[in-house]
C-alpha cells in the first residue's frame, strides 16, 4: 500500500491495545488517535485479544479512530499450560516477523515501541539490524530501577532485573529517539548509555489527558456500580494499581486517619482496582493497612480487581472527590492526575515534591497537593494529612469545575502531548536522513 500525499507512515508496536483493558494502552491509543493531525499516519501492531489473559473491554473498541490500521499477530497461549505471563515474550517472534514485513511492504518512516512490555523494546533494535528503519522507544516506567546487586541472588526479581542490563544497552543502542513520561523514566538510560546523549533525540511527554473518553460515557449510558452515594461522607475514589513504593505513604495516610476521631467520621476512600492481580477479587492490598488502622469499610474501602476504563471514569464522576496517592520514588508522575482533572471533581493528592504531578494540580487550580520528600518526608504526611484534608474539604466545598484553569491544563492534553511526540519525530527523522 502506498503513502497517503504528505504523509510520514509510522509503525507502533503495542503488544496490548484495545480491547485490553490494561493501563498502557491508552499511551499508544491516544498517540494513533491524534498522530494523524500532525502528518503521521499510524499502523498499529498487537497481539490478538484471544491471547491476552485479561477480561477484554469492548467499550474501549469504540474509542479508536474508524480508520485506523490495526494489525494482530498471534502469541504463545497461557492456557493449558501457563509457560511465561509477559505478553512481550509470547507474541514476540510473531511481532517481530510481522514488523519486518510491514516495514518494508509498507515503506514505514518510523518504528515506535512504547513499553512496558520491555522485552518489546527488543524488536527496534532487530528490525533496525533488518530494514535499517529508524526507532524510537517509549518508557512508561524505568525499565531498570533499581542496581540488581541490593536483591537476593537468583530470586525471580534478580534474575529479571539482571537480564534487564543486558537487554536495554542492546535494545537502545541504535534508537534514534527516547521518550518517557517524565524524564525520570528516562534518566538512567541516558546514564547507562552515554554514547547516545548526542545520538538520540530525548523528549519527556506526560500521559496526556483526552476529553472526548468523558464525553463518551454519557451516550454509553454507563452508571456507578462498586458504591451508593453516602450524603453523610465526602466520598473520593483513587483508581489505578497500587504501587510497592507508595505503601509506606498510605501507612502515614491510615495512621493520621485513625488518630483524628472528626476525620474518621466525614470521609471514605474507595480505592478501585488495587488488587495484586487485575483480575483478582480477592486480592486485596489496601485491606491490610486498613484493617490494621481499624479503618477498614468504615473510611477505607477497597475493590481489587481491574474493571474497565470507561467504568473507572463513571466512578470517578460518582465520587465527590478524587484522591490521588504518588510513590516516595521522584520519578513517579501518576497518569490518573489527568484523569482526575478531567472528571471536574477537586482533588486531594499525596505526592513526592518532585513528582510533575505536583505543578499540573497546582497550577491547573484543580486541587490540594500535600507533598513530601520520599522516605524522609514520610512523618510529615502522617503530621500534615488530617490538616490538609480539612483544608480540602472547605476548598471542595467551594469548587466548582469552572475554576480549573482550561489554559494551564491544555499542554497535558493528548493532542498536545503527539503534537510533541510529531516534533520529536520529524527531529529524529531529519537527523537521519541529514547521516
Amino acid at each position: 500500500m502506498g503513502k497517503n500525499p504528505g504523509m510520514k507512515k509510522i509503525l507502533i508496536i503495542s503488544p496490548h491495545f484495545p480491547p485490553s483493558n490494561l493501563v498502557n494502552v491508552h499511551r499508544a491509543r491516544l498517540f494513533a488517535t491524534h498522530l494523524p493531525a500532525f502528518g503521521w499516519e499510524p499502523i498499529v501492531l498487537t497481539v490478538h485479544e484471544k491471547y491476552y489473559e485479561e477480561k477484554p473491554d469492548w467499550n474501549l473498541v469504540k474509542l479508536l479512530p474508524e480508520n485506523l490500521r490495526v494489525e494482530k499477530v498471534k502469541a504463545l497461549p497461557v492456557k493449558p499450560v501457563r509457560l511465561v505471563g509477559d505478553i512481550g515474550i509470547r507474541g514476540f517472534i510473531p511481532l517481530l516477523i510481522k514488523a519486518v514485513q510491514l516495514i518494508r511492504k509498507e515503506h514505514v518512516d518510523f518504528l515506535y515501541i512504547p513499553v512496558p512490555s520491555n522485552y518489546t523494546a527488543l524488536i527496534g533494535r532487530l528490525a533496525h539490524m533488518y530494514t535499517g528503519i529508524p526507532y524510537g522507544i517509549d518508557y512508561n516506567d524505568p525499565w531498570i530501577y533499581r542496581p540488581f546487586h541490593r536483591l537476593k541472588p537468583f530470586s525471580k526479581e534478580w534474575c529479571v532485573l539482571r537480564l534487564a542490563y543486558v537487554l536495554e544497552p542492546f535494545s537502545v543502542k541504535k534508537a534514534v529517539l527516547i521518550t518517557a513520561v517524565a524524564p525520570g523514566y528516562y534518566q538512567g538510560v541516558y546514564a547507562r548509555n552515554p554514547h547516545l546523549k548526542n545520538a538520540c533525540v530525548w523528549v519527556a511527554m506526560p500521559h496526556g489527558g483526552e476529553p472526548e473518553d468523558h464525553r463518551r460515557i454519557k451516550s454509553l449510558n454507563l452508571k456507578p456500580y462498586l458504591f451508593k452515594k453516602n450524603k453523610h461522607r465526602f466520598q473520593f475514589v483513587y483508581a489505578g494499581a497500587m504501587w510497592p513504593h507508595a505503601y509506606k505513604p498510605l501507612e502515614s495516610i491510615c495512621s493520621a486517619i485513625a488518630h483524628d476521631e472528626k476525620l474518621k467520621t466525614q470521609i471514605e476512600i474507595h480505592f478501585i482496582g488495587t488488587g495484586r492481580h487485575p483480575n483478582d477479587p480477592e486480592g486485596f492490598n489496601i485491606r491490610p493497612v486498613a484493617e490494621k488502622w481499624e479503618l477498614w469499610q468504615t473510611c477505607i474501602y477497597e475493590y481489587p480487581a481491574r474493571i474497565p476504563y470507561l467504568d473507572v471514569l463513571v466512578h470517578l464522576q460518582a465520587a465527590d472527590g478524587i484522591f490521588i496517592l504518588g510513590s516516595t520514588e521522584p520519578h513517579y508522575t501518576p497518569s490518573k492526575v489527568y484523569q482526575a482533572v478531567l472528571s471536574e471533581k477537586p482533588i486531594l493528592a499525596v505526592l513526592h515534591s518532585q513528582s510533575t504531578a505536583v505543578q499540573i494540580i497546582r497550577n491547573t487550580r484543580a486541587g490540594i497537593v500535600l507533598d513530601f520528600d520520599g522516605e524522609n518526608g514520610l512523618t510529615h504526611i502522617e503530621q500534615a494529612f488530617a490538616d490538609n484534608c480539612n483544608r480540602f474539604l472547605c476548598f471542595a466545598a467551594q469548587f466548582h469545575p469552572g475554576q480549573i484553569d482550561r489554559q494551564a491544563f491544555a499542554s497535558y492534553s493528548a493532542r498536545e502531548v503527539t503534537r510533541r511526540l510529531a516534533e520529536a519525530l520529524d527531529q529524529a527523522l531529519l537527523r537521519v536522513r541529514a547521516g
